[in-house]
């Protein structure tokens, strides 16, 4: 046996380094001389002992939080898992075929050459003995000298076991094969592995052999992945049709492993026949929730039935569990035409499963096979999976799509016995329509599909043409809607590697005809004559719209961004890409049918889905819509509300309808007309600074299982980044990991096409990692670890989840789980985050972050000011219950400057006037507040004191833009005449790194404008530290912000922080030297500390 090793340059040679376990064998010249052989092995095994201990240092170090890039699929197998068989029943289903037939279909299907093939090893005694007895141990290796009358009797002591000369010798070697796949997978030389070995081992208890497993493969590499690879958490997914009891029994009181089996039960009457295998077993001690077992009651249980399981129940859990490596009992028996399982999943099934599990642990997935006794059908769906872990586009389901009503009281049953034990699961209320039949009409028609397999590799197409910068804004050049959202993505993915990894597609431009098929004529030939307008006339066409600015370029742009899509889903259709980004603007999802709206002149998505359909022509392709972006898409709505091919989904900001487009069609009780009643999902955020873990969960919950129901063709994403996190006017938080998550969600859907399409997005830095990392996503990287700890839903996220759940139950059966009211009644409070009693929010005070401490003040006005401070890390998006929320601004906020601009705006001379520094009389900050008690107040304002001269309290922010804000009359016990506002600042915003350490000579508070010489509004950069007045001055910082591109500034007024690129207030622990600096400036002393 040779050790891998790197074949010559150019040889096309795929190898990995061996474990270090497996010594090199010499084959130099034969030793003569007896001391010459000894000298030789006493150094091969001290060369060992070295490797091993290198090995072993490498992976107690690894750092889990961050993987490095991580390729190739590794493959084990070896000839030794086919020496052994039942000596007594020839016709034995668990023989060698099952891997041999393996082999040969990875072969046929070219996937054997896709992979990297990995040495097996034997497991040594110390890891086999990291989960079973040494007696047990030591009795299973005397079976390799015992005489078949000894093999049968010890046979016949064990349930369904069989015992060879050579079940040994492949068993260890079945083992030690699944750990070499840890070990790669661990140190980043694969990204993942599929073990094809036997016999199978989920069954094998710690001294007890059971259903053809002797050594229990993936429990002993848990284990050693807990041990030997500093892994903290693992997730062991068993999708064997029989119950992995040996893996329970193992684990059931260890909370590092979170154990999934899915598994024919039928009330205990299949085997193992087990009262131990049902859901009410959930593991024990510490361990409590971790151990799920989700038994079907039935026979035939399709793919509707496994995936609604793997969605709504074993995702939720496994990102709040959040596993550092996923281990897969993979075994096939629960295919259909299986002689034993009796299910009827599919190939394409098993692909979906392991795609929707590389969403996790950053990828580190290791599948290694059980049972599956169709040859067929074991080949067919092992490859099913290979293909999937290698980056293979997800195949089209076939009906039906909708989970039975004996698969949902399953789940409901299983999700019910561990609801007190995981938030994620404590979202659902549960609907009270199970026996209900589903309203909506029943569309079975599926689009056309090939038998085909679909390709290993994927291709993304990228859509950009820096023409479509030529539409701008001549007389605000503040706007958020600025040419250099898309240049600034171009180059993130430039940047990357994107663009060159993508296949590129010309955008072109949309003919009338196209444009005609969602926009009425006279809108098309409005738009058209803006070419040749005057300024004037612009600048009054614009005005009579809703957030409307047009230029004589900005008809050609909206055609190029139109032309553009229609491009890439033409390629997409017909495969010549596998999926797509287009970054393109203007954006699209507010523009009716007959005029512009929300910075959107026609509407991009409507007409990719038409285009899409007219291209498929009979049937009509079922197209989903995604809209992600902050703000409702009210243009693609109304235009496909009573329209059951396409299925619309939006996930927004509603804020009660105060939020643009202000519109109570943007609510979730709107779910369309006539035909196309349910097909219209709205999931309005009411409350709240909604963040990755809200939309996850509405993932999870709501769009996913709906979607998977709908069973598109195609799938379009309007992609807005305005959700993101330092977005200046979306307010959310969700990150570009976030993005991530959600695109390869989407993935398994519609056999994989999936095309973004930008829409809004206006902080420069959110908006470019955002789409970058989706961008990754569809190329087939892994997503990157979520942000750590995980935050809980949100209080009103739930509620909005749950009322949408309610309105759409009615019309998809898969939203039908049902949580008794008195399993939801036991807990004492769900686990989200959110409005709390006040008792609540105090004891939440005592947790706050803290700057260095000093010494200890317990004066009265200390703790005043104290109080104040620890309100920015307070969650007060929610008003109080006697504080109306104010009237939306129209999207985006633009204001009303008309001055001309003229000039051409290119991404190399980028121009983006962000404005915002608060002023003494207004809202100021709450972080820094100096301890005087006279300081510590001036903090809150009444509200005529918040906003300047003949300004609303919905424009109170710095930048005219709505800044959230909090009554705070409850906080002071009442003990003011008027009520209190607080600025609620960014805990984190992308610029942080543009902060620099002071100069030697420090912070001077009272230092003049640099330009002017005032001193009655100052700030200083904190990059160059330069002072200059602010915007209510002569506007010299606006000026420096802009020339020399540094974010950050100070106010020396209230020392409050603004970022011009986030148009926020920022409050973090980077700044605490700056602000500490001015406040010893301007009182003589250093912030103090809290007691």
């Amino acid at each position: 046996m040779q050790s891998g090793s790197s074949g010559p340059p150019g040889s096309g040679l795929k190898s990995v380094r061996r474990s270090p376990r497996l010594s090199p064998q010499c084959s130099g010249k034969e030793e003569k001389r007896g001391s010459d052989l000894q000298e030789v092995k006493r150094r091969g095994k001290m060369e060992k002992s070295k490797e091993e201990e290198e090995m072993s240092d490498r992976l107690k170090t690894l750092d889990l939080s961050s993987r490095t890039a991580a390729s190739g699929t590794g493959l084990v197998y070896s000839e030794v898992f086919t020496r052994f068989w039942n000596p007594w029943i020839s016709s034995f289903a668990e023989n060698p075929d099952r891997v041999t037939s393996i082999m040969e279909e990875l072969k046929k299907q070219d996937l054997l050459s896709c992979c990297v093939r990995v040495e097996p090893r034997e497991a040594t005694e110390e890891e086999l003995l990291l989960v079973h007895t040494k007696p047990y141990v030591d009795l299973m290796r005397s079976t390799q000298t015992m005489t078949d009358s000894e093999l049968r009797t010890l046979s016949e002591t064990y349930d369904s076991v069989f015992i060879h000369t050579e079940t040994f010798h492949a068993a260890v070697l079945a083992v030690g094969s699944v750990l070499q796949l840890v070990d790669q997978v661990m140190t980043s030389d694969l990204r993942n592995g599929f073990a094809v070995v036997r016999p199978p081992g989920h069954h094998a208890q710690a001294g007890e052999a059971n259903g053809y497993s002797m050594f229990n493969n993936v429990a002993i590499a848990a284990r050693y992945a807990r041990t030997r690879c500093s892994v903290s958490r693992v997730l062991i997914v068993d999708w064997d049709v029989h119950h992995g009891q040996g893996i329970q029994y193992l684990f059931q009181e260890d909370p590092s492993v979170l154990y999934f089996s899915i598994h024919r039960y039928e009330r205990g009457e299949y085997w193992p026949h087990l009262s131990e295998s049902s859901s009410q077993f959930v593991g024990s001690g510490q361990a409590e929730g971790t151990n799920i077992n989700l038994p079907w009651n039935k026979t035939e249980m399709t793919d509707s039935d496994y995936i609604t399981a793997f969605q709504q129940l074993l995702l939720p859990v496994a990102y709040e569990f959040q596993p550092q490596l996923v281990l897969v009992s993979a075994g096939f028996d629960s295919a259909v035409g299986d002689p034993k399982g009796g299910m009827c999943v599919s190939p394409q099934c098993f692909h979906v499963l392991t795609q929707m599990l590389m969403c996790l642990a950053e990828g580190r997935l290791v599948l290694a096979l059980e049972g599956g006794y169709n040859l067929q059908s074991t080949a067919e769906g092992a490859a099913a999976c290979v293909r999937a872990l290698l980056g293979g586009v997800c195949p089209h389901l076939t009906p039906p799509t909708a989970p039975c009503d004996s698969a949902l009281q399953s789940i409901s049953e299983t999700m019910s016995a561990l609801y007190p034990y995981w938030a994620s699961l404590q979202i659902l209320e549960g609907s009270s329509l199970a026996e209900q039949e589903v309203k909506r009409t029943t569309n079975d028609k599926s689009t056309k599909q090939t038998n085909l397999p679909p390709p290993v590799t994927t291709t993304t197409g990228l859509v950009y043409d820096e023409k479509m910068m030529e539409h701008l804004n001549m007389w605000d050049r503040h706007h958020p809607e600025q040419p250099q959202r898309i240049c600034k993505i171009f180059s993130k993915h430039q940047q990357l590697g994107l663009v060159e990894r993508c296949q590129r597609i010309p955008a072109r431009l949309a003919t009338e005809e196209e444009l005609a098929r969602c926009h009425s004529v006279e809108h098309i030939e409005l738009m058209k004559t803006t070419a040749v307008m005057k300024p004037r006339e612009l600048h009054r066409l614009g005005a009579g719209f809703n957030s409307i600015y047009i230029n004589n370029q900005s008809f050609q742009c909206a055609q190029l961004a139109a032309g553009g899509c229609l491009n890439a889903v033409e390629r997409i259709l017909t495969g010549q890409v596998s999926n797509g980004v287009a970054i393109v603007r203007p954006p699209g999802h507010h523009a009716e049918t007959d005029s512009p709206c929300g910075f959107c002149l026609f509407n991009t998505a409507a007409l990719t889905a038409r285009h899409a359909q007219k291209l498929s022509q009979d049937p009509p392709l079922r197209v989903l819509i995604l809209d992600w972006d902050v703000h409702h898409g009210n243009g693609t709505q109304h235009m496909f509300e009573d329209d059951d091919s396409v299925l619309y989904i939006s996930l927004h900001r509603y804020d009660n309808g105060t939020f643009f487009p202000s519109s109570e069609d943007a609510a979730s009780s709107r779910v369309g007309v006539s035909q196309g009643m349910g097909y219209n999902v709205n999931i309005a955020w009411n409350g709240g600074r909604m963040g990755d873990s809200d939309y996850l969960a509405a993932f999870h919950h709501v769009v996913m299982p709906i979607a998977t129901e709908f069973n598109p063709g195609l799938v379009l994403v309007s992609a807005g980044f305005d959700a993101a996190r330092g977005d200046p006017l979306g307010g959310y938080n969700v990150t570009p990991e976030g993005y991530a998550h959600l695109t390869h969600l989407l993935m398994s859907l519609a056999g994989g096409r999936v095309l973004l399409i930008l829409e809004g997005g206006y902080n420069l830095c959110s908006i470019s990692e955002s789409m970058a990392m989706c961008t990754s996503v569809l190329l087939g990287d892994p997503p990157p670890s979520l942000t750590t700890p995980r935050i809980p839903v949100h209080r009103s996220a739930v509620a909005t989840i749950n009322e949408v759940i309610q309105h759409h139950a009615p019309y998809w059966r898969s939203l039908r789980i049902c949580i008794p009211e008195s399993v939801r009644a036991m807990l004492p409070s769900p686990k989200h985050r959110g409005k709390r009693h006040s008792k609540e929010k105090a004891k939440e005070l005592d947790k706050l972050p803290l700057p260095p401490t000093g010494q200890e003040d317990t004066s009265a006005e200390q703790s005043l000011e104290q109080l104040t401070r620890g309100l920015a890390g307070l969650d007060i998006a929610q008003s109080s219950a006697n504080h109306s929320p104010p009237t939306s601004t129209p999207v985006c906020g633009a204001r009303p400057k008309v001055h001309l601009i003229t000039e051409q705006v290119t991404c190399k001379d980028e121009v983006k006037a962000e404005s915002g520094e608060l002023t003494a009389g207004q809202n100021q900050s709450v972080e820094s507040v100096p301890h005087q008690p006279s300081q510590a107040v001036a903090v809150v304002t009444s509200e005529s004191d918040a906003v300047g001269p003949g300004v609303g309290p919905e424009t109170a922010g710095a930048c005219g833009w709505s800044k959230s804000q909090v009554s705070l009359d409850t906080m002071f016990g009442g003990q003011t005449d008027a009520t209190l506002y607080v600025v609620d600042p960014l805990p984190w915003c992308p610029h942080l790194d543009a902060v620099k350490p002071l100069p030697a000579s420090g912070i001077d508070v009272l230092r003049f404008c640099q330009d002017c010489g005032s001193n009655s509004e100052n700030w200083t950069c904190l990059t160059c530290y330069q002072v200059y007045c602010g915007r209510y001055v002569n506007e010299h910082m606006v000026t420096h912000g802009i020339v020399s591109e540094h974010p950050l500034v100070l106010s020396f007024s209230d020392l409050s922080v603004w970022c011009y690129l986030c148009e926020a207030y920022v409050h973090n622990q980077v700044l605490f030297e700056a602000k500490n600096a001015a406040h010893c400036s301007k009182f003589g002393e250093e912030i103090p500390p809290r007691t």
